[in-house]
């Protein structure tokens, strides 16, 4: 209870509140959000603020829980403590929290290949909340396309693929940590040797589905828990073979869109991520196509242009009911195997191939809206069937 006559720093020594509780701190752009329980005493008169310190001295007040924390330093760990007040005083200082680590919210962009069909390990990163070219971030540990990408807010993670060399068809798991700069760095390996996979993720699972090995379709669809590290875990199957398709997501559901069965798919498929089990038909897209690129915010994703005729097109879907996709707008070319990631408000498209040649542009959208795509920048080169992750995607928003 409340220290009667003698708060912790008391302007008569008497009543300050008793300590907040159940302190507990995540990680955003160079900020936290403090979350905390406030004290039931609040000794002789109400509580007028809460202050959230950092252990490096850096704070915030607010009237209630959750207080932000700004001005932080990426990449860095902190603990933090809550303090309330009122007019005779402040508390004792909670508990401290776990640690935690704000990070960037990085998008990336994983391999692929160059017009002369050179492949790349280069691993790339644009800031979605501005617009720009994308920068270097490290390299995979081997040049690859046709990648499946996806991400917890901590890192992001790159599946499959096909490689210049070697078995070609890949198996290989690889994450990088999104707040640093760095190379990739082995995370397991999937049940099958695939490129031309789907993945999309909640803040703990990432899931993949789909893709193929040689000419044999894959409908195998396993998953892996992204803090940890270790081979993927089978998690059911599609409702067919199913290759050159796209995936993304809300916190909850994860949906598989479009792809090859042999010939050009419009099915929209769905799994609750937190289970396991089979897909259960969601709708179809405005028109068959593979080869193309998804996105999402928590409650819409969007299918964006595709193949096998090259089409602009995007649609979207709200994620948390069913029924078929809606068009959205279009993209600046009718383009396929172009690269597709979100935060909570962006939807961005990177490179991508047009038939007649391979492009460095990278459009974006707004998510919320409809409507045609505005330039962001340009890839550091020309580049198609790559794969591409953000840690502030629809999963995780």
């Amino acid at each position: 209870m409340a220290r009667r006559n003698g708060g912790f720093v008391g302007q008569d020594g008497l009543d300050a509140p008793d300590t907040p509780t159940g302190v507990s701190a995540s990680g955003g752009n160079a900020e936290i959000s403090v979350a905390f329980t406030a004290p039931t005493d609040t000794g002789t008169s109400a509580i007028t603020s809460f202050v959230a310190t950092t252990d490096d001295g850096n704070g915030a007040a607010g009237s209630s829980s959750p207080i932000t924390i700004g001005s932080l330093t990426n990449g860095t760990a902190y603990t933090v403590r809550v303090y309330a007040t009122n007019a005779y005083g402040t508390s004792a200082a909670s508990d401290a929290s776990a640690s935690f680590t704000p990070v960037a919210l990085r998008g990336l962009f994983f391999g692929g290949q160059e017009a002369n069909g050179t492949k790349l390990n280069t691993i790339q990163f644009i800031i979605i909340a501005t617009t720009g070219n994308s920068q270097d971030f490290g390299d995979l540990s081997d040049t690859r396309g046709e990648i499946a990408g996806f991400s917890s807010s901590i890192r992001s993670v790159a599946a499959g693929g096909h490689a210049l060399t070697g078995s070609r068809f890949n198996d290989e798991i690889e994450y990088v940590v999104n707040a640093t700069l760095g190379n990739a760095i082995d995370f397991g390996n999937l049940s099958a040797a695939r490129d031309s996979c789907a993945g999309f993720n909640s803040d703990t699972r990432g899931v993949v589905g789909g893709g193929q090995e040689g000419s044999t379709r894959k409908n195998i669809i396993e998953y892996v828990t992204i803090a940890n590290t270790g081979n993927a875990t089978d998690f059911g199957d599609l409702s067919s073979a199913r290759t050159l398709l796209t995936g993304f997501s809300s916190p909850t559901r994860g949906i598989f869109s479009g792809g090859d069965t042999g010939s050009d798919s419009d099915v929209i498929e769905y799994v609750t991520i937190a289970n396991t089990g089979n897909t259960t038909d969601f709708g179809n897209l405005t028109d068959a196509r593979e080869k193309l690129a998804g996105c999402s915010s928590n409650t819409r994703g969007l299918s964006a242009a595709g193949a096998s005729s090259n089409v602009d097109t995007i649609d979207y879907i709200t994620i948390a009911s069913t029924g078929n996709a809606t068009d959205f707008g279009d993209i600046s070319a009718a383009k396929h195997n172009l690269m597709g990631m979100s935060n909570s408000i962006r939807g961005v498209f990177g490179g991508g191939d047009t038939d007649s040649t391979y492009v460095n542009v990278i459009d974006y959208v707004t998510i919320a809206t409809t409507g045609n795509s505005a330039d962001f920048g340009d890839m550091l080169t020309t580049n198609a069937y790559g794969g591409a992750a953000c840690n502030q995607n629809g999963g995780l928003s």
